[in-house]
């Protein structure tokens, strides 16, 4: 008999497990699929760029190799040029990880853009964007953005548009497409959106916040870490 009772209350537990997984699942695959409804209405064509204005051009830090752009950075960093050369705003917003003296995403991105004719005090950095949420937040409360051109590869524009509206900003997405990537990069997306929901609805303050650098009244020197 008690061996009967211990079955039956591993029988259980196990069904509540499974439960609780595909209840997950579900969940996951619905907030997926909402997010790219909600905001690839929001994502526009090279043609179209011209045709608006935008506070800034914000380009997300995708990692540094040997302290040069990562290829999937180069991209992000090529196609935001190329988005600012159509005249829809004179504006950059590099935003990425700062975190230490010995890694530094903005300043490196900075140097890229500036290496390329793009004006030092139309180039501002955000050196606490660790997350796209975070970056959102940072581009709404210190740099007082209230539209804004995305500049990232397509999988992860419709998370990074997504955060910027549900944090109220005016959000318009340009996809970096030229590089194939891996399809674990879509699976690690996929989780990170679930997160970003949660994060949109709860709202937490980023890691750091700070003085505010308006970035329709201020030069980019203003953010300039290495004067």
């Amino acid at each position: 008999m008690k061996r009967f009772i211990k079955s039956k209350a591993i029988r259980r537990i196990v069904c509540i497990i499974l439960c609780l997984a595909v209840l997950t699942a579900v969940f996951s695959v619905c907030v997926n699929a909402y997010m790219i409804s909600f905001s690839k209405k929001y994502i526009v064509s090279f043609d179209a760029l011209p045709l608006e204005s935008y506070d800034c051009i914000m380009i997300l830090g995708a990692g540094l190799w040997s302290g040069e752009p990562s290829p999937m950075l180069r991209e992000r960093l090529d196609f935001g040029l190329k988005a600012l050369d159509t005249g829809c705003s004179e504006r950059l917003l590099m935003s990425g990880d700062h975190g230490t003296k010995s890694y530094d995403e903005v300043n490196t991105m900075k140097d890229y853009a500036a290496e390329r004719g793009v004006e030092p005090d139309f180039i501002f950095m955000d050196h606490a964007g660790f997350s796209t949420y975070e970056s959102m937040y940072r581009a709404r409360d210190i740099f007082k953005v209230e539209r804004v051109l995305i500049v990232t590869q397509k999988y992860h524009l419709y998370r990074a548009v997504y955060d910027a509206r549900k944090l109220g900003i005016d959000a318009y997405g340009f996809a970096a497409e030229e590089l194939l990537y891996p399809f674990t990069n879509d699976v690690r997306e996929a989780v990170a959106r679930v997160k970003d929901f949660l994060w949109c609805i709860v709202k937490p303050e980023p890691t750091y916040l700070g003085d505010a650098v308006p970035i329709m009244s201020s030069l980019g020197s203003q953010t300039d870490d290495r004067k």
